[in-house]
This record gives structure tokens, C-alpha cells and sequence, in this order.
């Protein structure tokens, strides 16, 4: 398959970050464009600024939309400006 799982810990101070800046910030890291990235799971940990987190990186645009799950798809979508 043309993907990569990776698992992390992202330790933040203030409110948890957004799946858009996660995703930004991961697409950075990996040399990737962000749309090829899908958050899986994210869980904060009670009473710590830590936040365990799965992400899927894909080498194209097509195998994502064949592989992945439609409502992981949508989550990661920009919201339109009505909806916001």
C-alpha cells in the first residue's frame, strides 16, 4: 500500500490544537502536502498537555480517497465559510 501509519505525542500548552494545525504541522515535519494526510485517532490525556495521537500519510491523492474511510475524509476537510 502507498501509505505510511505513524503514531505520536504532542505535548501543547492552551487548548488543544486544532486537526488542522496537527495536520499542517505533521505535513512539515514529513516533507508531505497536507492533503495527504489523515488523522486517525486523537486522545488528550486528563489533567496533562498531552495529546496521543494515529495519522495515515499518503504518497497520492487517489489511494486516499479509494483506502480511506469517508467520515475521516470529511473531518479533515476545510470547512465552508457558511458552516463556520
Amino acid at each position: 500500500m502507498k501509505r505510511r501509519e505513524l503514531e505520536f505525542v504532542l505535548t501543547f500548552e492552551g487548548p488543544t490544537p486544532s486537526r488542522k494545525s496537527i495536520q499542517e504541522k505533521l505535513a512539515a515535519l514529513q516533507n508531505k502536502n497536507e492533503n495527504l494526510i489523515v488523522l486517525d485517532l486523537e486522545r488528550t490525556r486528563f489533567g496533562k498537555m498531552e495529546l496521543v495521537g494515529r495519522a495515515r500519510i499518503y504518497d497520492d491523492e487517489e489511494t486516499k480517497i479509494s483506502t480511506e474511510r469517508k467520515y475521516l475524509l470529511k473531518r479533515g476537510e476545510a470547512k465552508a465559510e457558511s458552516e463556520a
